[in-house]
């Protein structure tokens, strides 16, 4: 989930713009030789409904020769977590190439952001890949994991050292009481902590040495609440405690995590009216504060659902989506799914910006296509052998 405090920043991003520039510089692996060509493979063959298609139809066209995808249509807004899940849905159907050319885009940007500076990858930047701004850990994890599974598909290191940078920088912010910092600001200050980007981070680094098992110290001793037996996103804040993204990552990152934090999701079930077309609209909000349902985080809800194989609650879930989609005004045949399904608070008390209700989304539309394409991205990254000793969830 995108917290409270970027949306202040994503309200501005999204009107700004600027002059084309493609970006097509190429990285040297450490050894000097250029990284190693795949070869094109046919696409897999994936047997979706035909609401699935078009929303799969959409998010296909919504890449740019430059790779990159704006996270919905005519926004000149492009995130960078929203472009690792696009990669991630087309690494799952085989189309290696057009990941590629969203990896290709970043590759080109290693020494200009990863290496530079604070380092990490720009969270945000308009459609032609420029006017950058600050580093948000989570979103750089999810690339990590992204280039994990593209790995993993094709037999390949093609983009092995991007990787092994990306890791290495996650690694540099961890303190001393084993948390990650969120990332930088644009002007060098550190981000907050932030739960949801952490154990992400656990997730996308691959193995488990010392640096996971400081995070699971970190998470049991700040941001466990072990009387509801859930992680907490701001645990100073009673109003704002718990989040509804961290019931679906916990269950899909953490071994054995208790399958009954998915049922402790009610506290954030409401029914909203659709605002394109007047539907009524079961789901589930950011926060208990319960005035908007969060299409992206339902649908990570979903995933999670089918993965513990409970069908029951996940056809549920589908049934409810499948009632938002918004046609494209760009592409025929193609319809896509809204972040949210009216308009209201993110998580916190800040406003979402004007359009997240009325344009379809590449986060929202992408977590419907995994549960479509019954995949988590999360589960590569989950046999890490962990300890039981250190498995403070199931400590009772």
């Amino acid at each position: 989930m995108r917290k409270f405090v970027l949306l202040f920043v994503c309200f501005s991003f999204f009107i700004s713009s600027c002059s084309k520039e493609e970006v097509t510089a190429e990285v040297l692996l450490p050894d000097g030789l250029t990284p190693e060509i795949t070869p094109i493979e046919e696409p897999v063959s994936i047997n979706l409904s035909a609401a699935a298609t078009k929303t799969n139809t959409w998010v296909f066209n919504m890449q740019q020769t430059n790779g990159l995808l704006q996270s919905s249509e005519n926004s000149d807004f492009v995130s960078l977590y929203d472009n690792a899940l696009a990669a991630l849905v087309f690494i799952k159907q085989g189309e290696h190439a057009k990941a590629e050319k969203i990896f290709d885009f970043f590759n080109g940007q290693v020494q200009t952001e990863l290496l530079n500076n604070t380092g990490g990858f720009f969270q945000f930047r308009n459609a032609n890949g420029e006017q950058g701004s600050r580093t948000w850990m989570g979103d750089n994890a999810w690339l990590l994991i992204s280039l994990n599974h593209y790995h993993e598909a094709t037999g390949t290191q093609k983009y092995a050292f991007m990787a092994n940078e990306l890791e290495q920088w996650l690694r540099s912010l961890q303190k001393e009481d084993g948390g990650l910092i969120g990332g930088f600001n644009e002007n060098g200050t550190e981000i907050p902590k932030v739960t949801e980007g952490i154990i992400t981070a656990f997730n996308a680094v691959p193995g488990y040495d010392n640096f996971h098992s400081n995070i699971l110290s970190f998470l049991e001793n700040n941001r466990w609440d072990s009387t509801e037996e859930l992680l907490t996103a701001w645990p100073e804040n009673a109003d704002y405690k718990f989040a509804l993204d961290l019931h679906g990552l916990s269950v899909g990152i953490l071994p054995d995590f208790p399958i009954e934090a998915l049922s402790k999701t009610d506290r954030y079930e409401t029914t909203q009216t659709n605002t394109t077309n007047g539907e009524l609209i079961t789901g589930y909000s950011f926060d208990e504060d319960k005035d908007v349902i969060w299409l992206e985080g339902t649908a990570q809800i979903l995933v999670a659902y089918q993965q513990a194989n409970k069908n029951v609650e996940a056809n549920n879930i589908i049934q409810n989506i499948e009632k938002t989609f918004i046609k494209s005004t760009s592409s025929e045949n193609a319809q896509g799914i809204p972040y949210t399904t009216n308009h209201g608070t993110s998580y916190g008390s800040g406003l979402l910006w004007d359009h997240a209700d009325l344009t379809p989304a590449v986060s929202s539309s992408a977590w419907y296509l995994f549960s479509q394409l019954n995949f988590s991205p999360l589960t590569l990254g989950k046999n890490k052998n962990i300890p039981e000793a250190d498995k403070f969830w199931n400590l009772n």
